[in-house]
């Protein structure tokens, strides 16, 4: 199970014991395909996201979450009602964020929905923060981008005020002050895990570590071993803020299917119309075939392959990064629904039992 916001135990040499090992899954519900390749509505889509939960559960998930959208091939803008469906049908996975774009949103309402979602669920929410890679949700709710920066820096402590419990009195630029405000729903059980995902900037790093959230590393491109420096930076800095020690985690994209083959065949075109598209926007290079297969090999970010193949490279990057904690992207632009419950169960039933024995 996830680690809560407590403070980290310790062994009996006073040394921060290590944290559990957690597997999770997360995707940005993506528009699902039939097995004629013709995309689904948004609505089925939905529908079948609550299964792939329901299935994550069943073979032994620890984590599920969905990201945050608001685009057509992307329609999860209310992730928090689909993991309010999820947890009802569920008794043990924990469910949460991947991520909330907080700078576009309100932390009051984050933190009702989610304490909302939290009792629903028994206490299995959680919550990855994010300033938003894809940006469409500013617009959308009347953000202005050149207020990109301080709109999270100010909500983050917002919402830090808020995980207190209690009246909270708070006041910044960028909403409406607080006074002695009481904020409901109570939580049962303390603080729900938070966590501060990180795509690149120190800075990010180092807001994890002031407020005592967690760091969820998104490695999305490029070799996993460049953030290295981002969880030593992490560390050092709980260390320096007299803090307890976090988990650290990591998210990449993936797809697994019973061969190396098939699972190459079945992501990559998917994988290429999806970096095409967003590249239009967001600046990203256009893969290559070959830049692709150097993606999928040991040092790329994508964990694309057989089960054996997946499990070893999450393993050496668990390792290599420190980290106690990955997330499988799965849901690559417009699979099929099997093709997703097929990735979901041998990421259940082999992919993990794997990891485990080879990081025993």
């Amino acid at each position: 199970m996830s680690t809560g916001p407590s403070e980290a135990a310790r062994d009996s040499d006073g040394k921060p014991e290590q944290f559990p090992l957690v597997f999770g899954l997360d995707t940005f519900g993506d528009v699902t395909h039939d097995d004629d390749d013709r995309p689904l509505s948004h609505a089925q889509t939905i529908r079948n996201l609550v299964e792939q939960g329901v299935l994550a559960d069943g073979v032994g998930v620890d984590f599920f979450g969905i990201g945050e959208h608001h685009t057509d091939d992307f329609p999860l803008s209310a992730a928090d009602v689909v993991l309010a469906a999820i947890a009802a049908r569920t008794a043990r996975i924990r469910v949460g964020s991947a991520v909330t774009v907080l700078s576009s949103d309100d932390p009051v309402r984050v933190f009702q929905r989610y304490s909302t979602l939290d009792a629903v669920s028994g206490g299995r929410a959680e919550v990855i923060l994010g300033r938003g890679s894809s940006i469409d949700s500013f617009p959308l709710f009347g953000y202005d981008l050149a207020d990109y920066e301080d709109l999270f820096e100010e909500k983050v402590d917002l919402f830090a005020e808020l995980l207190k419990g209690g009246p909270v009195t708070w006041q910044g630029k960028t909403r409406p002050p607080l006074r002695n405000q009481d904020v409901v729903p109570h939580t049962e059980s303390g603080p729900f895990p938070v966590w501060i995902g990180v795509g690149g900037s120190p800075e990010s790093v180092m807001r994890a570590a002031r407020y005592g959230f967690s760091l969820m590393l998104a490695i999305i491109g490029g070799s996993p071993a460049r953030f290295a420096p981002f969880s030593n930076l992490f560390h050092q800095a709980l260390e320096s803020l007299g803090k307890a020690t976090r988990p650290i985690g990591v998210h990449s994209p993936g797809h697994v299917a019973p061969t190396d083959e098939q699972a190459r065949e079945e992501f990559w075109p998917r994988y290429l119309e999806v970096i095409r598209h967003v590249s239009r926007t967001r600046g990203f290079a256009v893969p290559t075939k070959d830049s692709f297969m150097y993606e999928i090999g040991p040092r790329g970010a994508l964990y694309v392959g057989s089960p054996e193949v997946v499990a070893q490279k999450i393993a050496d990057n668990l390792t290599a990064l420190g980290a106690n904690r990955f997330d499988l992207k799965y849901g690559m632009g417009g699979l099929s629904h099997r093709a997703l419950m097929t990735n979901i169960e041998l990421y259940g039933t082999q992919v993990l039992p794997r990891v485990r024995e080879l990081l025993a």
